[in-house]
């Protein structure tokens, strides 16, 4: 079963609660590249804002009605329901994205549960009779009905029943490239949580790997050929496939070693530095994936591999936007250090009261997954959505009253005094390398 092999692929560097991270090996130290890729490599967040203005208000001392607020919340997505089904594609947009912001910041499981069929009858229409934008925002609330429901019975009867419509989509290569890239995150998404078929996930696995492998061409040129508009799409199967891989069985892991190893580098000459970094933190991750079977698992082209990962990681191009170099770089040289034998770098995530460390690639791609599809309300879901404290192991969720959440919320005073002395201890640590750097001069 696709749940029971998520447990063992999580186990490996078990979740830490409270205490110091530990501090993260960089290829190249002493340098202010490399500052600036630790901090993007450690999130830190206060108490949830994403809560609604009603909790803020609480934590401000005003007496509101919770209850009231629930039931305003719940007319308004009753509304936003009964919307999917009307006439004008305009309207059915606007409801399905007001639902796509409320799911994602928001827990709705009971009125979801009471809608569960009711809300599958309009997505399906949706993504039948849809054009584009409408597709795509379908497939997007699909994907955080998933997540709200988690992996129970009517979780996995909602997926099942748009799974082949899903693909569908996905499959046409007349059919919008953003409807085509928004089915492939949830098909991806919806089939790591609720699929319980071991023929569901291979499936799977296979319509995302057709996707993007046929920009793999035999002569390695083929990726530079895929047109721009098709860019985002590739990086999005992608990224679903290795989602998928995390929870794929080590038997059919070995067949996927053997097919996609030697093609994958050849993602790493496209144009799109996102489809670039997918592909290298897809080889990071079959490599993890290989070891975890085999200890002393040896690729045959490692040399050149590591040549193409040692030009990414270096790449110093001025035709690229300074950022895209800047994250390019950062992201290549943990590749490459965890390719050639290192470890994995650790990613610190702090939300509310507690702390969340990323220290495999696989847990990586899971976190990244949940992250891009709940945007600004993952550390709220990580703080109460079951599905993924279970998932990150992060226990039960804590119940904390009115007076902690105060406590652990800092004032804007606070957070201008912290901020002022990262920034003098930031600008002390890069003067004294750009110092290093005068005297070698």
């Amino acid at each position: 079963m696709p749940r029971a092999r998520k447990g063992n692929a999580l186990r490996k560097g078990g979740q830490r609660r409270g205490g110091g991270a530990r501090s993260c090996t960089q290829a190249d130290s002493g340098s202010s590249e490399d500052d600036a890729a630790s901090e993007a490599r450690s999130t830190t967040s206060e108490c949830p804002s994403l809560l609604s203005t009603a909790a803020e208000d609480c934590l401000g001392g005003e007496a509101v009605d919770e209850q009231s607020q629930q039931e305003n919340l719940e007319e308004k997505l009753k509304d936003y329901v009964d919307c999917l089904t009307d006439k004008s594609a305009k309207t059915r947009q606007g409801a399905l994205e007001s639902l796509r912001v409320a799911l994602a910041s928001r827990l709705l499981p009971d009125f979801l549960l009471e809608r569960s069929l009711t809300l599958a009858d309009a997505l399906e229409k949706c993504l039948k009779k849809g054009k584009g934008e409408e597709q795509a925002l379908a497939a997007a609330v699909l994907g955080l009905l998933c997540v709200q429901l988690g992996p129970g019975p009517k979780g996995e009867e909602l997926f099942h029943s748009l799974q082949p419509l899903l693909i569908s989509v996905l499959s046409d290569s007349t059919a919008s490239p953003t409807a085509r890239l928004h089915c492939a995150s949830a098909l991806g998404l919806g089939c790591y949580v609720a699929a319980t078929d071991v023929q569901d996930l291979v499936s799977c696995l296979a319509c995302l790997e057709g996707v993007f492998s046929w920009s793999c061409g035999t002569g390695g040129s083929a990726a530079s050929l895929v047109p721009a508009s098709l860019h985002g799409l590739l990086c999005a199967a992608l990224q679903a496939w290795a989602l998928l891989l995390t929870i794929c069985p080590s038997t059919h892991i070995n067949h996927i070693l053997d097919r996609q190893l030697p093609r994958l580098p050849q993602l790493l000459s496209s144009e799109s530095v996102n489809l670039r970094i997918a592909a290298g933190e897809a080889i990071a991750l079959l490599f993890e994936l290989a070891r975890d079977l085999e200890e002393d698992f040896i690729y045959e082209d490692m040399e050149a591999l590591c040549g193409s990962l040692r030009t990414l990681a270096t790449d110093s191009n001025k035709y690229r936007a300074k950022i895209d170099r800047r994250r390019q770089r950062s992201i290549f040289r943990a590749v490459l250090h965890f390719v050639e034998g290192g470890e994995c770098e650790e990613e610190t995530i702090r939300f509310g009261l507690e702390v969340l460390y990323i220290d495999s690639w696989a847990r990586h791609r899971i976190y990244t997954a949940f992250k891009d599809v709940l945007g600004s309300g993952m550390h709220y879901h990580l703080q109460n959505n079951e599905l993924l404290r279970d998932i990150f192991g992060l226990g039960p969720v804590l119940v904390l009253d009115a007076a902690a959440l105060k406590a652990c919320k800092i004032s804007r005073f606070e957070k201008h005094l912290y901020n002022a002395a990262a920034f003098k201890a930031r600008t002390k640590a890069r003067s004294r390398a750009r110092d290093k750097r005068a005297d070698i001069l």
